[in-house]
């Protein structure tokens, strides 16, 4: 349906819908993928968003590994309680 609407537009001659045809053109790739998986940046945004906070409750870190390590701890969803079976109680 995409490639008719496209294919109908340019031709058409009306000056705005030739443009904004053009432009899903030149994102056509992105339109397609995106249709075909339904999948968005939203969750890479909101990881991004936990980073930057850890990185200015810490006003910096001595090393690059350290900053690194406090991102694996924040975003990992990692699972305390295997290492400490109290780790429930200890975070309320």
């Amino acid at each position: 349906m995409l490639e008719a609407w496209y294919q109908w537009t340019v031709r058409s001659k009306l000056t705005h819908m030739v443009e904004a045809a053009m432009t899903i053109k030149r994102h056509w790739d992105g339109i397609i993928s995106w249709k075909t998986n339904e999948i968005n940046n939203g969750i890479l945004e909101g990881l991004n968003s936990v980073v930057q906070a850890a990185k200015a409750r810490a006003r910096g870190y001595k090393t690059f590994k350290n900053f690194k390590i406090m991102v694996y701890l924040t975003t990992g969803n990692l699972d305390f309680h295997s290492l400490n079976h109290h780790y429930s109680s200890l975070r309320a």
